[in-house]
């Protein structure tokens, strides 16, 4: 259970602690921020409010921690990320509990996550230690004009602090690939939940301090953004910022100055269907894609770009598949479940009842219980509708018939989003040209969008980020190269 056993420590009578140089801390604040049951539309949980004196200590234990940290063994900084993996899994069950209940998650769906959270800290580790295990050597006779007196030694160093601010929809797994990257290459991390799973994130924070990682390495405060947010962001004692959520980033790299910035904000994802697609694979795809954690997923297909001479057939299939998507609550692991708060279902209605205006074909009614919303298919959808354009973050789709595959790229491109996109055809000439063509930092060739294996590079362009994810990359982008240059009285020659 979630506070209990092993996690009792995390909490102090309802409020959930925040956590600071090894211990579980309350806040000086004597406030508290509550987190909101999606399902129940109730309080569920609280945590505390930490203030901006808070994060200033929590700063500067991080700057010092880091130093002694960046001086530990790579082999030992892996080390405690495989056991961090291990306790992780472990526990699952009631990390998996908190998403259930903080974001709506299906239960099914949330015990994923903290297992795929486990595996992505452990392959964190071995990936660090090959690649930053290895360095660079060059020889200055490689450029014209240059005797070889001069070998050059390079090396990737860590960039010191490091802020991880994840998105409620995968507060623990978005959370770890920012920690453990960061870890690894011998940075110190400060972690800022959001709201909505943040005890999820507190319950995933205490594996780490249960795998024994030295005292102020890892931090995680809590806090209303309005308080604390913006003094994180901009705190002088940030050496990197990795960021997922939404239009906040866009505020963030405008003040972040010359700090680094990893960002992943949103999508418009397109779906393009050609007249040769296997309908029924691109129909699977599109509900699964489109309606998982009732489409609550930055790399949801948002869009449906579809020949017009297989459109009726194509429309049909989604419906039945659409038709056999259960609804309810996370507890009994439902494909739809409610949206994560009141303010995101009336955003989606909003752009539900703009399509219904401009007059789209609806091909179910459209249904809302509190912040359940009823899957929708919208056929015959124009440019003129919001919902053409703009990002739901919920179980709504909308089909836009096009008449040739230029229409659909222009569409796509249009977007002031890139993340990613998919086509679906059997040629596999066409689905490399139209790929190219596409202005998103991945396309899916006969398959939904999405993000991972979590090794798999991970970036969009335009609106949708900064920078680029995946494990591999996360490592080289919360490090730096550092440079040794050997110079010698005379050019020497090996054998020579």
């Amino acid at each position: 259970m979630a506070g209990n056993g092993v996690f009792a420590e995390i909490i102090d009578g309802e409020v959930y602690k925040y956590y600071c140089e090894g211990e579980w801390r309350k806040s000086a604040s004597g406030k508290s921020v509550a987190i909101i049951n999606p399902t129940t539309r109730k309080t569920q949980y609280k945590v505390q409010a930490c203030t901006q004196e808070e994060v200033n200590k929590v700063m500067e234990i991080a700057k010092a921690a880091q130093k002694s940290w960046a001086k530990t063994p790579l082999w030992k900084r892996a080390e405690l990320l495989h056991k961090a993996a291990a306790i992780l899994k472990e526990h699952k069950a009631p990390i998996a509990e908190c998403l259930v209940k903080e974001i709506a998650k299906p239960a099914k769906d949330a015990v994923t996550e903290v297992v795929r959270s486990g595996d992505l800290v452990s392959y964190t580790a071995e990936e660090g230690v090959r690649i930053l295990g290895e360095g660079k050597f060059l020889v200055s006779d490689s450029f014209p004009g240059n005797e070889r007196t001069k070998y050059c030694l390079t090396s990737k160093i860590p960039l010191g602090v490091i802020l991880a601010i994840p998105p409620f929809n995968y507060p623990v797994n978005l959370a770890v690939s920012k920690i453990a990257p960061a870890l690894i290459a011998g940075n110190s991390l400060v972690l800022k939940p959001p709201t909505q799973g943040a005890v999820a994130a507190l319950h995933m924070v205490h594996c780490f301090h249960l795998a024994g990682f030295p005292k102020g390495l890892i931090s995680c405060v809590t806090g209303k953004g309005s308080e604390i947010g913006d003094f994180l962001t901009m705190h002088p004692g940030v050496n990197c910022i990795s960021f997922t959520g939404g239009d906040t980033g866009v505020a963030i790299s405008k003040k972040a100055g010359m700090v680094p910035l990893q960002m992943e904000l949103g999508g418009k994802d397109a779906c393009i269907v050609l007249e040769d697609a296997d309908l029924d694979l691109a129909a699977g795809n599109i509900v699964k894609g489109g309606f998982s954690y009732s489409g609550q997923r930055c790399t949801a297909v948002k869009v449906v770009l579809v020949m017009e001479s297989v459109a009726d057939t194509l429309v049909e299939k989604v419906n039945a598949k659409v038709a056999k998507l259960t609804v309810g609550p996370p507890e009994d692991d439902c494909d739809i479940t409610p949206v994560v708060s009141e303010s995101s279902a009336n955003f989606i209605e909003g752009l539900v009842m703009d399509a219904k205006e401009k007059d789209a074909t609806f091909c179910q009614p459209y249904k809302r219980e509190g912040n359940l919303i009823w899957p929708l298919l919208l056929d015959n959808v124009r440019p003129d509708m919001r919902i053409a354009w703009e990002e739901p973050f919920g179980p709504v789709l909308p089909i836009i018939r096009i008449n040739s595959v230029e229409e659909g790229i222009h569409h796509c491109n249009a977007s002031n989003f890139g993340l990613q996109g998919c086509v679906f055809t059997k040629d596999i000439n066409k689905a490399i040209l139209i790929s190219d063509a596409m202005e998103t930092g991945t396309v899916q060739i006969n398959s939904a969008p999405a993000r991972g294996p979590d090794h798999f590079p991970f970036q969009g362009i335009k609106d949708s980020g900064i920078g680029s994810q995946g494990i591999t990359n996360s490592i080289n982008m919360m490090t730096k190269v550092k440079t040794t240059v050997i110079n010698l009285p005379t050019p020497s020659y090996t054998m020579g």
